[in-house]
């Protein structure tokens, strides 16, 4: 590193360990990861385009999964500050982490751990307003957290077992949000979030070495680096990402009946699966986060969401369509539409 990188770096430490004591325990809670939350919604969104909103609507199945995906937010946050109170020393020596409150020092290890008590407290009582529903939806928060926890204890340094552990939390998500929502979640819907949340997973740890600079300052942040190569997470990135949109593809093609648009009055003519649009955008999203990990841009696929312009916008052109389908769904010419 140049004396002027070096500069400002310090310059950088300095400014994160003079900030206010809210914005740091703010920032240990990690706001940005709570997009994550969004898997929490996709069983019930898809559940609507069954037609199978109760006699208030939409919002009997979107209120009881807004409730869930706010407590797993939380309970998210309060394991990230119990993460960051295990790596304190780790962090330190990480290009980007050693900016975090813990590791900075502009929170204190004894403000951490009554912070994360207050955030996990804060995740059952989201579940409060929905009482029928919450101890399902409670048990599935509580086994998340129960996975994290191990994640940071010991999980993390296990070969493959970290990402499937990591993976397992996406797919806790969206089980959380069917079980509030009181709908069925489909196996094609488990299967794609497994592969998507696989796929970010391989991606961050094939990102940190790239940020990192070197194999050797990647191993020294995360053990488990010393078992991975270059070579075989490029090859389990691409992987899952093509296991992501096959999955998805399948599912829109047993949807067809539901979105198809018949363009012709006669029978078996021509029509199209309207569903089948939102490929392209989620392709692109999945590919270009691929480029920006390649290219050292980003070390957690899951920061696009928040920082890449073009990432966010496919992403929300995904999720614009998917909801305008299913509130257009029941005008469409499909059998029981």
């Amino acid at each position: 590193m140049d004396t002027g990188s070096a500069l400002a770096g310090d310059e950088k430490l300095d400014k994160a360990r003079s900030r206010p004591l809210w914005r740091s325990l703010l920032k240990l809670a990690r706001p940005h990861q709570w997009s994550k939350s969004a898997f929490v919604l996709i069983g019930p969104v898809y559940a609507l385009s069954d037609g199978k909103a109760g006699i208030d609507g939409p919002w009997t199945l979107l209120y009881p999964a807004l409730l869930a995906a706010i407590s797993f937010a939380l309970a998210s946050s309060g394991c990230y500050v119990f993460n960051d109170l295990m790596d304190i020393e780790a962090d330190r020596i990480h290009p980007r982490k050693r900016y975090r409150p813990l590791a900075c020092g502009s929170v204190t290890p004894g403000q951490a751990k009554v912070y994360g008590v207050f955030l996990l407290l804060g995740a059952a009582l989201a579940l409060v307003p929905i009482w029928d529903s919450a101890r399902w939806v409670g048990l599935l928060v509580g086994l998340h957290v129960l996975n994290v926890l191990l994640y940071s204890v010991k999980l993390k340094h296990i070969v493959i077992v970290d990402v499937i552990v990591l993976s397992l939390g996406f797919v806790l998500r969206v089980l959380g949000g069917c079980a509030a929502a009181d709908v069925a979640p489909s196996t094609w819907l488990l299967n794609s979030t497994l592969f998507l949340s696989m796929f970010l997973a391989f991606g961050k740890r094939l990102g940190e070495r790239r940020t990192m600079g070197s194999d050797e300052a990647a191993i020294a942040a995360r053990t488990v680096q010393s078992f991975y190569s270059d070579q075989l997470l490029r090859m389990v990135v691409v992987v899952t990402a093509v296991a992501t949109l096959l999955t998805y593809a399948g599912y829109t093609q047993t949807r067809e009946a539901d979105f198809l648009l018949r363009l012709s009055a006669a029978e078996g003519g021509f029509s199209l699966n309207l569903l089948w649009i939102t490929i392209l955008p989620a392709m692109y999203a999945l590919i270009r986060c691929i480029t920006l990990l390649e290219r050292g841009e980003h070390d957690d696929p899951t920061e696009l969401a928040t920082k890449d312009l073009p990432f966010q916008l496919a992403a929300g052109v995904f999720a614009l369509i998917t909801v305008v389908l299913v509130l257009v769904r029941p005008m469409l010419n499909a059998p029981g539409g």
